[in-house]
């Protein structure tokens, strides 16, 4: 690719170095940088990085809670063409050691705690361990800098990955998804519409820069040259605190991070009227503008991943529709595909599959499943949808596996969420079972909530009203709890316990 055709999070940053010279940045408690100043230590990070053996495609890590250093670690692995994760610490001493061997860091900067202590003595013994605070100060202070323009050159293609985030571990084990800078742009620029992010925009990251939802917000304001405010974590009285004192924009929050603000300013002792934000409740409501823009308007709705940036979808472009997942950001394609990898017709349940500006470039170290998730052109991404006959689509769920009953398809997840609508039921799997007649049929594997009762026929019919009468299970079994594996239920040890058998390709 031409230079001229170039954009990396290096050349937005150098850009709002000169658009706006005395624009602040960053917020962190004392520490306040403007855009230049932001630069000035982004430069001085990668020529530290690049000093200590920081190759192109090296990994450097970041435990710890969130601070304004994960935007200029960032920054500094893009400047040298090094990957950054920011990576949850708070799994236990052994998740750590398992991101440690996985990922096999160059760099790890990190906090203290007792499970990075523990993890550090079992994994990433080459690995340097940098200390964030006075030994993250003093090694970045030791980098050798250089102009501005040559900074943001070094080491740069937007078409590299740059930030990597772990995956849930679906299907026992998290992998690291690789965003390229090119990716974060683009979904930064969806966000940004969908959000109508204005000049002086502020953002509070208060959840945590390990996830893709307050990451994808923190790069959107960092695209647009807004404020990016950091507090360690969630706490409500210092989360209303810095919104009156900053006058944030936006937040990271959901129901009950929000439940929890209220509380904490039942006696109106903060003044949050600048945030424009989602409606929630009466309390909230009247302590906040109600935002209009399409992404609060549409109670923030959609669908998404995090090997998509984020978001794929916006309810916010299909309001008034039938699929309450909206439509597709407009920087990238969605179809719905079977078994087969051809389009299913509207009304039919098919696999997610995307491909544009804003996806993923695959998963670190995982040749053989970035080969199954990219098959045919596509990202498969594990999750099933319906397009609607207005256009807009519904998420019904994980993919997972496939039940072949006579020549029909049947997604067990399709199937699972129609049994938990029936209020009798705390939790579902779905399996297919050998059938003379069909080859498989469904059976459903259903925990009651405490105190409820349901018959077989009962949940039988609760299904055949939701869903196509031919998804229904022929068999229902009550159990005291599912199996899971990871967050999923485990099919295989319900298919050894159940009977469950017979799969298309077995």
């Amino acid at each position: 690719m031409s230079a001229v055709h170039r954009l990396t999070l290096g050349d937005v940053l150098a850009e709002h170095r000169r658009g706006r010279p005395a624009g602040a940045a960053v917020v962190d408690g004392d520490v306040r940088l403007t855009y230049p100043e932001l630069d000035d230590r982004v430069a001085r990070l990668a020529g530290a990085l690049a000093a200590g053996g920081v190759r192109p495609g090296a990994r450097v890590l970041w435990l710890g809670q969130n601070s304004f250093r994960v935007l200029e670690l960032l920054l500094a692995c893009g400047r040298v063409g090094a990957v950054f994760c920011p990576a949850n610490w708070r799994q236990t001493a052994d998740e750590i050691a398992y991101v440690l061997t996985d990922l096999a860091p160059a760099v790890v900067v990190w906090e203290e705690s007792e499970a990075v202590e523990k993890a550090r003595g079992q994994a990433a013994p080459d690995a340097r361990w940098i200390r964030s605070g006075e030994e993250y100060e003093a090694f970045l202070a030791s980098g050798e800098t250089s102009p501005p323009e040559t900074a943001a050159d070094a080491g740069a293609d937007d078409d590299a990955p740059v930030l990597a985030l772990y995956t849930a571990a679906f299907d026992g084990r998290p992998n690291a998804a690789l965003l390229s800078h090119s990716a974060l742009i683009a979904h930064s620029m969806s966000l940004l519409h969908m959000r109508q992010m204005e000049d002086g925009f502020t953002f509070l990251a208060c959840g945590p820069l390990f996830h893709v939802g307050t990451m994808m917000f923190t790069l959107a304001t960092f695209q647009i040259g807004g404020r990016l405010v950091f507090t360690p974590a969630y706490e409500p009285h210092e989360v209303c605190r810095l919104i009156e004192a900053e006058r944030c924009t936006q937040a990271f929050l959901f129901g009950p991070m929000i439940d929890g603000l209220v509380q904490a300013n039942a006696d109106g002792r903060y003044d949050l009227g600048s945030l424009r934000f989602v409606s929630h409740s009466p309390e909230w409501d009247a302590m906040i503008t109600v935002d209009d823009s399409p992404w609060c308007a549409s109670k923030m709705g959609g669908y998404g991943q995090t090997e998509v940036g984020g978001m794929l979808t916006f309810l916010g472009l299909g309001m008034g529709g039938a699929g309450f997942a909206g439509r597709p950001s407009p920087l990238v394609h969605v179809r719905l595909l079977d078994a087969d990898g051809n389009e299913v017709p509207p009304g039919e349940v098919g696999e997610i599959c995307a491909r544009g500006h804003s996806l993923f470039s695959g998963y670190w170290n995982r040749p053989e499943l970035n080969a199954a998730k990219a098959a045919g052109g596509w990202h498969h991404t594990g999750d099933l949808g319906r397009r609607e006959a207005d256009g807009t689509l519904t998420f019904v769920g994980p993919k997972l596996r496939m039940i072949k009953s006579a020549n029909e398809n049947i997604y067990p997840a399709e199937v699972e969420r129609a049994l938990k609508t029936h209020p009798a039921v705390a939790d579902a799997a779905v399996i297919g079972v050998p059938d003379e007649r069909f080859g498989q049929s469904p059976k459903a594997v259903v925990v009651l909530r405490d105190g409820a009762e349901a018959t077989v026929e009962q949940i039988i019919e609760h299904v055949r009203g939701e869903i196509a009468s031919y998804k229904k299970p022929r068999e229902v079994v009550f159990t005291a709890e599912i199996p899971k594996r990871g967050y999923t239920p485990d099919y295989d040890a319900l298919d050894a316990e159940h009977g469950g058998g017979a799969y298309p390709g077995d």
